[in-house]
């Protein structure tokens, strides 16, 4: 998870430069911050555990964001679509985050170190508050 959120959080101020739909550009840039503080939280768990950023493959996660990507860039001829298209994967990618976190909780609950839950909970809760706007914005975007 920590590795995708790095990858993502250095895609997205880009594609917020791409999109029509202001809401949308406001999400993307509310979800960019987003993302900066469930990462800084990430390192504060790292550091309560003595751990170290794990290495592993990590092409499952990114590849997710880089084949959202490259479908969004198949779209730049239709800027409706492409904002279509940004929602639909970026509501997609919350989705695996708020199921990472929640397993990461359920882990997270052998430890038995109230800090890590909650900072585990705070990166679940502001991912489903990101999939919560993304909703709303599609529904305000394809009513107008």
């Amino acid at each position: 998870m920590y590795a995708a959120k790095l990858h993502l959080v250095s895609k997205l101020p880009a594609l917020a430069d791409e999109v029509q739909f202001a809401d949308l550009k406001n999400a993307i840039e509310e979800t960019v911050e987003d993302v900066q503080k469930q990462i800084a939280r990430m390192q504060i768990i790292y550091t309560l555990l003595d751990g170290e950023v794990a290495h592993g493959s990590i092409h499952g996660l990114t590849g997710l964001i880089e084949d959202a990507f490259e479908a969004i860039n198949e779209q730049q001829d239709e800027p409706e679509l492409r904002d279509l298209s940004i929602i639909f994967y970026l509501q997609n990618i919350e989705s695996v985050e708020m199921a990472s976190f929640q397993i990461l909780q359920m882990a997270a609950v052998k430890l038995k170190n109230k800090h890590v839950n909650q900072l585990l909970k705070e990166n679940y809760d502001e991912a489903k508050a990101d999939r919560t706007l993304l909703l709303l914005i599609s529904s305000k975007y394809i009513t107008n």
